[in-house]
């Protein structure tokens, strides 16, 4: 379905927040991020990448109060809209005219999602054109199941290429990258793929844990909030719009990844 250029909304599209909120004590069954959460850079081995590491406690059960980036719904309820990606926003992003997909062919989305800590959120996206009105019923969907996002931003190309602390949780779309241990172009790169709580949906190769430090969401057997689980919501609303789940890969296990073509 390609999505129409003109915004889709109750209200206008939020501006982004020049500071965020102050975080509460507890809300709920959350907790304010602990403090090093971000900053610890881990080392690389000879491999070129940086290993596997135990969970820190803090993050066996992870449950953090998402800190506004932008304003959260005034009403409580689910509000979305799509429209051609303001310059902006284009130029805090990963996109470059050398990543496969032109900017006209992108769309900027702004959807309101789930807490960990029970509220309503505001989140933004940039994808694929052809997936954006897609998107906008999966997220509502999530949304009215209560389905738990911690954070749900645009990240830019120093993000992508900085060094692993291993406890990111970003649920995201575009990210003009190849795949992991390739030179191919990523469905991210096209706008047709999501990662959704990278944490608490790791991907697993052999010795290879992304992120690092989310060793603990290994063991699918325990379900805890924010997990795709077969036959679960998140798994059923990505396959409602024909998107197949890295979950059911066999050769590894890509537990955050939904895209529109499988790979």
């Amino acid at each position: 379905m390609t999505a129409s250029l003109t915004v889709r909304t109750e209200s206008p599209s939020p501006a982004r927040t020049e500071s965020p909120s102050p975080t509460p004590t507890r809300v709920g069954n959350a907790t304010p991020a602990p403090s090093w959460l971000g900053t610890r850079a881990l080392p690389v081995g000879p491999q070129g990448y940086a290993a596997a590491q135990p969970t820190p406690p803090e993050l066996r059960n992870r449950s953090i109060i998402t800190v506004d980036e932008l304003p959260p719904p005034a009403d409580g309820r689910f509000h979305a809209t799509v429209q051609a990606v303001p310059a902006g926003v284009l130029a805090r992003s990963s996109w470059t005219k050398k990543c496969p997909i032109a900017a006209a062919d992108l769309r900027y989305l702004t959807v309101s999602f789930r807490g960990f800590d029970g509220r309503a959120h505001t989140g933004e996206l940039l994808a694929n054109a052809r997936a954006a009105d897609d998107l906008v019923t999966v997220f509502k969907r999530l949304f009215a199941a209560d389905f738990p996002i911690e954070r749900m931003r645009i990240s830019g190309a120093a993000e992508l290429n900085a060094p692993s602390t291993g406890d990111a949780n970003t649920t995201e779309v575009f990210a003009c990258r190849p795949v992991r241990g390739h030179k191919g172009w990523s469905q991210h790169a096209y706008g047709l793929a999501v990662d959704l709580n990278p944490f608490q949906n790791p991907y697993h190769k052999g010795k290879v844990v992304l992120p690092e430090l989310a060793t603990a969401y290994l063991d699918r057997a325990e379900t805890r909030p924010g997990m795709a689980q077969p036959r679960e919501e998140a798994v059923q609303a990505f396959a409602a719009i024909g998107w197949k789940w890295g979950g059911d890969y066999r050769s590894l296990k890509d537990y955050m990844h939904f895209s529109a073509t499988g790979g």
